[in-house]
């Protein structure tokens, strides 16, 4: 039945160029923005899952900051290390010479005095961004962490893993710098028997460092000339492992670091699957849309014009 007040083709024709409409209106944001998911309201449980996927890849790449703080602390650390070890290397040359009769000690201890001022300059300048993990007060903290990891288990609670590197006396501390007693590697006062009695030494120490001044060749001074050499053998020994401790602390951080980054473009694929739109699929649906569009303008056109015909009967 042809009807003046309810053009049902009209009706129809509307609904369906309507809804063509939004579909396109979706497809354009989704061409325009490049995700299919942008809101809560496009799909509320892949955006929840995206966002705190996206909320803990930052997190991630705090990690990743905090890891080269890190490794630059402790590249500085072993290049001031290293370094000292090579001063310590001289000293115990230097030792080893005036074990022979004869030799001007004076002269030799001078030399011994400038490596010793050297050590205690190369630990103290051993700092990156207010850290110095070659002294330090051996009654404060004695371990260092570095952030190393952010996870999520399954119930949503959070772990923050770190390494910890040792900088007490038993780590890379060279030298003590608390007002308590001197603890460090290079500082710590060991007794030696000489002719003369026994005299306390330190390798490095402010007060207390090595002093061959005196000594003669008098076979007591000698003989503990050298047990002062093995003195010196062994600090350098324990500066080896400091050493040996700071690189496998350097391997370690960077093997986290190569791993951080693998993770970080893990969660943006991740997040990419839940949330990218499909640009070869969106930009096929909306040439398809647009047909449609133009299709429902031209049926709701004829659609409209029933009642033009309905006139014409009239007319007749």
């Amino acid at each position: 039945m042809s009807s003046l007040n309810t053009n049902i083709a009209a009706m129809t024709a509307l609904q369906t160029l309507n809804q063509t409409n939004k579909e396109m209106l979706v497809t354009q944001n989704r061409v325009s923005t490049g995700l299919k998911v942008k809101d809560a309201s496009d799909n509320a449980a892949y955006w929840s899952i995206a966002t705190t996927m996206r909320s803990d890849r930052m997190a991630v790449s705090t990690v990743e900051d905090a890891l080269g703080l890190g490794a630059a602390t402790i590249e500085v650390a072993v290049t001031a290390l290293n370094s000292a070890i090579e001063t310590i290397g001289k000293i115990k040359a230097k030792l080893v010479a005036a074990r022979a009769p004869g030799l001007d000690r004076t002269k030799i201890q001078s030399e011994i005095n400038e490596l010793q001022a050297e050590l205690r300059n190369t630990a103290g300048s051993a700092v990156f961004s207010g850290e110095n993990w070659l002294q330090g007060d051996s009654a404060g903290p004695l371990t260092k962490t570095i952030v190393a990891s952010f996870s999520r288990d399954s119930t949503g609670s959070i772990t923050i893993g770190t390494i910890e590197v040792n900088i007490g006396p038993t780590g890379t501390m060279l030298f003590d710098t608390g007002t308590g007693s001197a603890a460090g590697i290079l500082d710590t006062v060991t007794g030696y028997a000489f002719a003369s009695g026994t005299q306390s030494f330190s390798i490095a120490g402010l007060s207390t460092g090595i002093n061959i001044a005196s000594i003669t060749d008098d076979p007591l001074d000698l003989a503990g000339l050298e047990d002062l050499v093995d003195g010196v053998d062994a600090a350098m020994e324990t500066m080896t492992d400091a050493a040996t401790l700071l690189g496998a602390a350097k391997s370690r951080t960077s093997l986290q670091k190569d791993f951080v980054n693998k993770l970080m473009d893990s969660i943006d694929t991740g997040i990419g699957q839940l949330v990218d739109a499909d640009m070869n699929e969106e930009s096929t649906r909306l040439q398809a849309l647009q047909v449609r569009q133009q299709l429902g303008v031209q049926a709701l056109g004829i659609a409209n014009q029933s009642a033009q015909m309905i006139l014409r009967l009239f007319q007749n």
